[in-house]
């Protein structure tokens, strides 16, 4: 069982930057692929970025690219979404997920969800 706790988010004019973080319980951390995902108001829950178990593969959406940076920390069962020049069509509740199968972009393939965290970003 693994708990996610979501924070960093927050409002910020557009061109600014945000770093969510995602603290997880549980001493088995290392073993997740983790993603970040978001969701707007009335849209489907989409894919962000993804990281495996141990850092060294990431995957990301167009959307996210040369934008965002997912990075993590075993040590400290945290894994992060750097936010750069954010647009307003960023603004969604962020999620990140924790993944017991290959890294994917699938929201099928997560066993485990936080509640996330609401991004606004103004004009």
């Amino acid at each position: 069982q693994v708990q996610l706790v979501e924070s960093g988010g927050g409002l910020v004019q557009a061109g600014g930057s945000l770093r969510l973080s995602c603290a997880a319980s549980g001493r088995t951390f290392s073993s997740y692929a983790m993603g970040w995902f978001r969701q707007a108001p009335g849209k489907e829950r989409e894919f962000v970025e993804g990281i495996s178990w141990s850092g060294g593969t990431t995957i990301y959406a167009d959307s996210a690219k040369g934008r965002f940076t997912i990075a993590r920390d075993n040590a400290k069962n945290t894994v992060y979404l750097q936010m750069n020049s954010l647009k307003p069509e960023d603004t969604a509740v962020y999620y990140c997920a924790a993944s017991r199968r290959a890294l994917s972009r699938r929201s099928l393939e997560y066993d485990y969800w936080g509640q996330g965290t609401q991004v606004t970003v103004s004009s």
